[in-house]
């Protein structure tokens, strides 16, 4: 794959310099830049650019020129310094909401300008849809991106009440990331988003591929397929109502880059493990995890099921019923022994250490009232007991959490429990978005990013998170003071970042994203990967500490690194550059949101 020649991260003059064959001191390196969401901006949407220096200069103006005419069309104030931020001496916010006018500019002020943007109804119109390319691609089982089938013999149990080596039928779902790895919890968290992308906006999604991921229209829009793929998956993993399992495969999956038929790493030929949930401490490297009960993972599978006995009620009645009857059974499960259940490693201490579940919880109860057992008012009570376990996502007020200790990102279940909900209670649930909200809001204040959201790995996970329950808040309340925030958040993946790099591959189309992932099929097929959402920058502290990390090429970023935080699109980077299959499913219900919404 070529690799795109990014010219607006130096100066013309240096770029002159060398034809002449002129030597060049470091300090003619361009000092300032303007970043903005390459997408572009809505008509009625807040509309911020960044600009940022690396020396003293200040500015008082910015104008905004329409790309075609090479006009201004719009004069703002740059209004007060933000101060310095990352490898930034001074930051401004460049306000230009006021201009509505569709078409396409870009930003200028001194010498300095922005790539060029668009204003327009239809700048995300396409985009949740092209990111459902990625989760295709992810599929495990048949592959209809490599049109082949791999890991066909899954799996042989573990840790079960049958005796260990069991064959189960675990094919299927979703590969982790470029980790052919998989978990039941991301699994269903994505589904459910797919599910619920759907709900929520359904005029957004095309019909143009079959239930198998291959050309062709089947009457069902192309994320309930998807939806539908990580149903089946789940199903598999609680195929009795006393049997339910976690995780197929296990970190023994990174001992080497291949293709996913090739995944033979685990001593039995093409078999991999599959770990049933005891509720007890399972492996983790020499040691063991700290699985305490049977909940998170089976409350978010019964969140799944409910939600999507609703979505195929119509479709497919029978496994509609199918689903209901498995959303009740997997709640019964989660409370057999309430507490987090946690992954599995074999070979590392690495694990996704999740230690919440009360949300899990929560969002099973207030699901299954919805969708299942209507005359239950009972759930709702116990789904609002819940809500008060964990009012706040921690990592919000903590500004910090270890690898996937939070999980979801944001709790889902204060959004599906408000919608239920009158008076008090239902104020008293949307208050807890809105403490979580503020609290993030408090650092985001502080730099002209509004960057509130904790450089932990997978980053833009929780960036993306955010910016849902900014907008479900939004959505419950009719209170719009977080619009600015939510927007910031947006605009963040798309390049209004100190990189000034989508963090999607391939949106927008003519933009700088990431084009040197920490992906098996770019790296072994030079295979795009359309639509994945990369991991996002972690603190400088945290890549310093990683362990196998090593940079291929010289660092197209370089002028933007910090003490503070680092992003590379380097396949040698795998903590910042590395898409994962649950934050994209994520990023498709936010870009359906955006689409969908006016």
């Amino acid at each position: 794959m070529l690799r795109k020649i990014l010219v607006p991260k130096y100066c013309i003059c240096y770029i002159l310099l060398l034809i002449s064959g002129i030597s060049a001191a470091p300090a003619i390196y361009a000092q300032q830049w303007i970043r903005i969401n390459q997408l572009g901006y809505k008509p009625g949407s807040v509309k911020v650019a960044v600009w940022c220096s690396k020396d003293d200069s200040r500015i008082q103006r910015f104008d905004v020129v329409d790309a075609a005419r090479n006009t201004v069309v719009y004069s703002g104030k740059a209004g007060k310094s933000y101060g310095a931020y990352g490898p930034f001496t001074n930051t401004y916010r460049l306000n230009f909401s006021s201009l509505k006018q569709p078409g396409k500019y870009f930003i200028r002020t001194g010498k300095t300008q922005s790539p060029v943007f668009e204003i327009g109804d239809e700048v995300y119109k396409g985009t949740a849809d092209f990111a459902l390319f990625y989760m295709r691609q992810q599929r495990c089982g048949f592959n209809p991106f490599l049109k082949d089938s791999c890991h066909t013999h899954d799996g042989y149990t573990l840790y079960g009440p049958m005796q260990d080596s069991t064959r189960i039928n675990a094919i299927g779902g979703w590969h982790d990331a470029t980790d052919y790895l998989q978990y039941a919890t991301t699994t269903a968290n994505a589904t459910w988003h797919l599910l619920a992308a759907q709900r929520d906006f359904p005029g957004v999604f095309k019909d143009v591929k079959n239930a198998n991921g291959i050309d062709g229209s089947n009457g069902i829009p192309d994320v309930l397929d998807e939806a539908k793929w990580g149903l089946d998956f789940l199903l598999k993993l609680h195929p009795r109502n006393d049997w339910m399992f976690n995780q197929v495969a296990d970190d023994r999956d990174h001992r080497g880059l291949r293709l996913p038929k090739e995944d033979a790493f685990y001593g039995r030929g093409f078999e991999r493990p599959v770990y049933f949930i005891d509720g007890k401490p399972q492996q983790q490297g020499k040691l063991m995890n700290h699985t305490e009960g049977t909940s998170s993972t089976a409350a978010k599978m019964s969140s799944a099921f409910a939600l999507g006995s609703f979505m195929f009620h119509n479709q497919n009645p029978s496994f509609a019923n199918l689903l209901q009857q498995k959303s009740k059974s997997a709640l019964a499960y989660a409370q057999i022994k309430p507490g987090v259940t946690q992954t599995v490693s074999v070979a590392s201490p690495y694990i996704y250490a999740e230690e919440n579940w009360t949300d899990d919880m929560e969002l099973a109860f207030a699901s299954i009232k919805k969708y299942v057992v209507n005359h239950q008012a009972d759930y709702l009570d116990s789904s609002f007991r819940y809500s008060l376990a964990e009012r706040v996502t921690p990592w919000m007020i903590r500004d910090t959490a270890n690898h996937y200790q939070y999980y979801p990102f944001i709790n889902i279940g204060h959004y599906e429990l408000a919608g239920q909900l009158d008076g008090r209670n239902k104020r008293r649930v949307e208050s807890f978005y809105r403490t979580g909200i503020e609290a993030v809001n408090k650092r985001a204040s502080r730099n002209a990013f509004l960057r509130g959201v904790p450089f932990i790995w997978c980053s833009n996970n929780l960036t993306t998170s955010f910016a849902i329950q900014c907008y479900w808040y939004q959505q419950l309340t009719g209170d719009s003071r977080y619009e600015e925030l939510m927007q910031a958040n947006i605009d963040w993946l798309f390049g209004c970042n100190p990189w000034g790099t989508s963090m999607v591959y391939g949106l927008p189309e003519k933009g700088d994203f990431p084009v040197d992932p920490h992906a098996a099929l770019t790296r072994l097929m030079q295979a795009p990967i359309n639509g994945g959402l990369v991991d996002g920058p972690v603190y400088t502290s945290i890549f310093s500490n990683l362990i196998g990390i090593k940079l291929t090429r010289n660092d197209d970023y370089a002028p933007f690194q910090s003490n503070l935080a680092v992003y590379h699109d380097d396949y040698g980077d795998y903590s910042t550059n590395e898409p994962t299959m649950d934050g994209t499913a994520s990023l498709i219900y936010l870009l359906a949101a955006l689409e969908g919404s006016r």
